[in-house]
């Protein structure tokens, strides 16, 4: 059947194929043309794409933050484990890290002695004075721009304040941190 329909239309076929050879090669010529017409416009265009993906692909490499690695030692001196009531500050078996149970063993018994052994303490954990007026500012319930204008500072400094205690505390919120230090008798 498919060979006689093509004997009966052979013609049509032949001339709608000639045809669509036909259109084809007006369309190559047409864009030949439009391509020599407007080159300057199609080069500059693809340029311009090609200038915007490249700015746009180095500003996100150089806005991207580096990763730095950075090794802190400390010399920590365990007196003995202790167990903690709350999440602040413990580790994942629920005790104090070693450098806070030996600061909490040391402050505990420094407010029955003495100051000089709250800043042995103190000094244990490495917070400095302003450290320590940062965190009672915390404690009272100040925001960072409150106590950034307390004390005369940006607030950027108070932020870097406020992460450095978090990580000597070895807390992640500022409630901690308070409870922290008054667990340990560095605010009142």
């Amino acid at each position: 059947m498919p060979v006689r329909f093509f004997h009966r239309h052979k013609h049509i076929i032949l001339y709608g194929l000639a045809l669509a050879l036909l259109l084809f090669l007006l369309k190559w010529l047409e864009w030949r043309f439009i391509i020599f017409d407007h080159a300057i416009e199609i080069y500059s265009g693809a340029l311009a794409i090609l200038f915007t993906a490249l700015g746009i692909w180095l500003a996100l490499k150089l806005a991207r933050p580096k990763v730095a690695t950075v090794i802190v030692e400390k010399e920590v001196i365990v007196t003995r484990e202790v167990t903690a009531t709350t999440a602040a500050g413990t580790s994942a078996a629920g005790t104090l890290s070693p450098a806070l149970a030996a600061a909490t063993t040391a402050a505990g018994a420094a407010l029955a002695a003495d100051p000089a052994a709250v800043e042995k303490a103190l000094a244990r954990l490495g917070l400095s004075l302003r450290e320590r007026e940062v965190l009672q500012l915390m404690a009272e319930g100040l925001s960072n721009q409150e106590i950034a204008s307390r004390l005369f500072v940006s607030l950027n400094t108070i932020k870097t304040h406020s992460s450095k205690i978090f990580e000597k505390l070895d807390v992640r919120r500022r409630t901690q941190a308070v409870e922290m230090a008054r667990r340990l008798n560095i605010i009142v």
